[in-house]
């Protein structure tokens, strides 16, 4: 069975980090593009980073400079570490794995930014 299964979020106060974790299994994790979209309550879902198999990262334009996506294919693990944290970007978090037309996605795990 193919599996993303998150950890990591919770809640934390503004300015604060929190490092997201999504352990993949039943597929060929190396040759997967990997990302990380969230979706703020009452808001559409939108791409926070995507790394792709070769490395490649990209961003979107509100978390650059203070998120950062990483990947252990010998782990079968994408990260997203989060830093300075805003109110804003409470959210579910999704991780998302895609190759080929072929799309998983992970439970989604809360992440609330409050004092």
């Amino acid at each position: 069975q193919v599996q993303l299964v998150e950890s990591g979020g919770g809640l934390v106060q503004p300015g604060g980090s929190l490092r997201h974790s999504c352990a993949a299994s039943g597929f060929i994790f190396s040759i997967y593009n990997m990302a990380w979209y969230r979706q703020p309550p009452g808001k559409q879902r939108e791409l926070v980073a995507a790394i792709t198999t070769g490395r490649s990262t990209n961003y979107a334009d509100s978390v650059k400079g203070r998120f950062t996506i990483s990947r252990d294919n010998a782990k079968n693990t994408v990260y997203l570490q989060m830093n300075s944290l805003k109110p804003e970007e409470t959210a579910v978090y999704y991780c998302n794995a895609e190759s080929r037309g072929r799309v998983f996605w992970g439970q989604g795990t809360q992440v609330t930014v409050s004092s």
